[in-house]
């Protein structure tokens, strides 16, 4: 893959997908470095682990520390500012991270959030208050870049060929930990109750939720050791005019060669911008349509834990944490298979962008099948017609989920060079990471107030969202048709 010679404006100095010469290529894509993709999904598997196995649990959890009075109706106040504290808290400090990546390196970012990841779990499976919780939280998103800095390094390992190849990994990766964590928090939550021969100690009567975070505390520390030994770092050393040589030199001098989207002639100007430059207008909207998925989609997923253990009456489905925990990883496990199976081949015959804006466009009937399954269930009890919807809820998620690959694209490919790589995604998981924080508070809330005050039947809140779908969608026709557009 050759890049075009760098121009004097440091914005279109050697952008990872040139749109002359690097287009997807439908027909010959590179071998993806297979080693060194799975060392680093590795570190991408146990973040949705972390984060899914408490879902099952957490809602339970805010009753029993009695923060709510015993008034049902509030649960979703605090289970929401439980769940928004993590992206609150990652909003303040992943550009930082991100940055610092560009400079020092990805991986060194990476080990260090893997550890910090580990700690926050145990800390939070040892909380019985909610000082404890919101604290264990904090930690894990303060000390958390990770999620910017694996989009960053999977850039670089993959180029123009293969990116649909390689980016349909992360969510394959993602929908595996998202099918562990729902089974890990909902199986081992109280195991004194559902395994009460194995775990009659009173330790387990006095922290019925520490096993599901002690054994994601533990593979997140397997983790650290697999990344510290296997992972290579993907970021090269920054050219100098004294020192610079071709892959060929390289290659014949017996130096290895670093995968990525660049070409390995790197001029010394190859070096992080200001983001006053960095971030362009096409850049920004691109950013900024990852942010309104990033919204949209924490709305869904912060919701239908809270749904499905919400009493019928009171609009949910009344499930028990394990009944959630299996429907969880059963979405994950379907999400996986299509990802792995589907999305490059999609890629290839839509588009990106059309891929994009048909993800979009599913969470208007997401948001809509709540009320309609919650009222199938008023009136006829958890029949077949209620698992019929919650099938359909399943498959249009696994659709929606596609858009996050494809917008990811759009970003790798507009990043001028490797050392800016970082900092983009730093902003854009900046962007939705503050959006992230809002949406699980805002939406459990608004369920809240909707159930409360029976804000348009009590289901106000889905309306609201859908309106907002809508309200969205003339940002994603803005965007280019060819990813590689000059930005």
């Amino acid at each position: 893959m050759t890049v075009s010679a760098a121009h004097t404006n440091s914005d279109d100095q050697l952008p990872l997908l040139s749109p002359a010469s690097d287009r997807i290529d439908r027909t010959k894509p590179n071998p993806l470095p297979k080693l060194q993709i799975c060392a680093l999904l590795l570190s991408v598997l146990i973040e949705p682990i972390a984060s899914q196995c408490i879902y099952p649990f957490i809602n339970q959890l805010v009753r029993e520390i009695d923060i709510t009075g015993g008034d049902e109706t509030k649960v979703g106040y605090y289970a929401g500012m439980i769940e928004s504290l993590f992206f609150a808290t990652q909003a303040m400090t992943v550009l930082q991270w991100s940055r610092a990546s560009d400079h020092i390196g990805r991986k060194p970012v990476l080990l260090l959030g893997v550890f910090g990841l580990s700690i926050s779990m145990f800390c939070f499976g040892l909380s019985r208050t909610f000082t404890g919780l919101v604290l264990s939280r904090c930690i894990t998103g303060a000390l958390n870049g990770n999620i910017g800095v694996m989009k960053s390094m999977l850039g670089e390992l993959t180029d123009s060929t293969n990116m649909a190849q390689g980016l349909s990994l992360l969510p394959i990766a993602w929908s595996v930990g998202m099918t562990v964590g729902p089974v890990i928090g909902g199986t081992l939550a109280r195991p004194q109750d559902n395994f009460p021969r194995l775990f009659s100690s009173p330790f387990w009567a006095q922290f019925p939720y520490f096993l599901p975070c002690g054994v994601t505390a533990g593979f997140s520390l397997l983790t650290f050791g697999a990344t510290l030994l296997f992972l290579k770092e993907t970021l090269p050393p920054r050219a100098t005019p004294e020192k610079h040589h071709s892959s060929v030199d390289r290659e014949a001098s017996g130096h290895e060669i670093s995968y990525g989207t660049v070409n390995q002639q790197t001029p010394p100007s190859d070096a992080p911008i200001p983001l006053s430059e960095l971030l362009s207008a096409p850049r920004v909207l691109r950013i900024a349509n990852y942010g309104v998925l990033a919204a949209l989609e924490i709305a869904v997923y912060s919701l239908q834990p809270l749904f499905y253990s919400t009493p019928i009456e009171y609009g949910g489905l009344g499930f028990t944490p394990m009944q959630i925990g299996l429907w969880m990883a059963c979405f994950g496990i379907c999400n996986g298979l299509f990802q792995a199976v589907c999305f490059a081949p999609l890629v290839y015959r839509l588009g990106p962008k059309t891929l994009l804006r048909i993800g979009h466009l599913c969470f208007i009937p997401l948001f809509s099948l709540f009320p309609i399954i919650n009222w199938i269930a008023q009136q006829c009890g958890l029949n077949w017609l209620v698992w019929v919807a919650l099938i359909c809820h399943l498959g249009l998620t696994i659709i929606m989920d596609m858009s996050f690959s494809c917008i990811l694209m759009y970003i790798t490919a507009a990043a001028p060079n490797r050392r800016c790589l970082g900092a983009l995604n730093g902003v854009a998981q900046t962007t939705a990471s503050i959006v992230r924080a809002v949406g699980p508070a805002s939406a459990t809330s608004l369920f809240a107030y909707s159930i409360q005050h029976n804000f348009m039947g009590g289901y106000g809140v889905y309306i609201i969202l859908v309106l907002g779908t809508i309200a969205t969608m003339p940002l994603c026709a803005m965007l280019p048709d060819d990813v590689a557009e000059r930005c």
